[in-house]
C-alpha cells in the first residue's frame, strides 16, 4: 500500500519489525512526536517572524530563508533514505522549516493583512477533516484514491519541473501559477486538494506501521512525514488565499 507522500510508503516499514522484548511504534506515539516537531516548527517560525518587522534584519532574513531551505532540502533526504536517523533528523527539519515558514509567512502578511491566521486557521481545519473522515470511514485509503493521487502528483512534479527548466531558457511560466485569474484559483484548488488528500494516505500508513509492529524510531519518521504534508498544504493555503486576495 503506497502513499502519495514520497516520504512515506510501503518499503519504508519493510525491515522496521521490532524484535523480542522491543517497543514497538503506536499511533499515539506519533501523534505526541507530531506535536513535539509542530511546536518547534512554531518557536523557530515566530523567531524569523519577529526579525521580519525590523529593517535592519532584511540581510538576516534573506541569508536565514536560504539557508533554511537547503538545509531542510537536505535533512528531509537525509530522513527519507535513512529513517533510523529521524529522531534527530526531524526535529532539525522542523526548525529549519519553521525559519522558512516565518519568513515567508511574513512576506504575505506584509502583503495582505491577516493573510497568515487565515492559512493557519484553515490548514489546521483541513487536516481536523480529513482526519475525522478517515476515522468515520467516510475518506478512505482505497486503490483507486492511492492510483488517481500517485498520478497527479507525478503530473504536478513533471510540470514544475518542465517550468523550472524552460526558464533558463528565457521561457516565462504560465501566468496561472501565481496569477490571481480564474485559472490561477483553480489551479491552486487542484494543488490544496492533492496536498489534503495526500494526508489520507499518510494516516492510514501510519496506522498500518503501527499494526505491523514497526520499530519506535518509527515514531519520529511517521510524523516527519506527516509534517512534509502539513507544510506543503499550508504553503498551498497561502497562495490560494493570496490570489483570492488580488482579486478582491
Amino acid at each position: 500500500m503506497e502513499s502519495s507522500n514520497p516520504t512515506l510508503n510501503q518499503r519504508t516499514f519493510d525491515g522496521a519489525h521490532v524484535g523480542v522484548g522491543e517497543q514497538a511504534m503506536t499511533i499515539q506515539g506519533t501523534v505526541n512526536k507530531t506535536f513535539i516537531l509542530l511546536a518547534v516548527l512554531i518557536a523557530t517560525a515566530m523567531w524569523s517572524w519577529s526579525k521580519a518587522s525590523d529593517p535592519a534584519s532584511t540581510g538576516l532574513l534573506g541569508m536565514v530563508f536560504l539557508v533554511s531551505m537547503i538545509a531542510g532540502l537536505i535533512l528531509a533526504l537525509a530522513t527519507s533514505f535513512k529513517p533510523k536517523w529521524s529522531p534527530v533528523t526531524a526535529p532539525l527539519y522542523a526548525g529549519c522549516e519553521g525559519l522558512l515558514l516565518g519568513v515567508l509567512s511574513a512576506y504575505f502578511e506584509m502583503r495582505y493583512h491577516g493573510i497568515v491566521i487565515q492559512a493557519v486557521g484553515l490548514t489546521f481545519a483541513v487536516t481536523f477533516f480529513m482526519l475525522m473522515g478517515y476515522k468515520s470511514g467516510f475518506l478512505q485509503a482505497t486503490p483507486g484514491l492511492r492510483k488517481g493521487l500517485m498520478i497527479a502528483m507525478g503530473g504536478l512534479c513533471l510540470f514544475y519541473m518542465i517550468v523550472w527548466i524552460a526558464s533558463f531558457f528565457g521561457i516565462h511560466q504560465p501566468g496561472f501559477i501565481n496569477g490571481g485569474g480564474p485559472l490561477g484559483v483553480v489551479f491552486s484548488l487542484f494543488v490544496v486538494g492533492i496536498a489534503s488528500m495526500s494526508l489520507i494516505l499518510d494516516f492510514d500508513m501510519i496506522e498500518q506501521g503501527s499494526r505491523q509492529g514497526c520499530e519506535k524510531y518509527m515514531e519520529w519518521y511517521g510524523a516527519f512525514a506527516l509534517m512534509v504534508t502539513l507544510i506543503w498544504l499550508y504553503i498551498e493555503i497561502l497562495r490560494l488565499l493570496s490570489k483570492v486576495s488580488r482579486r478582491d
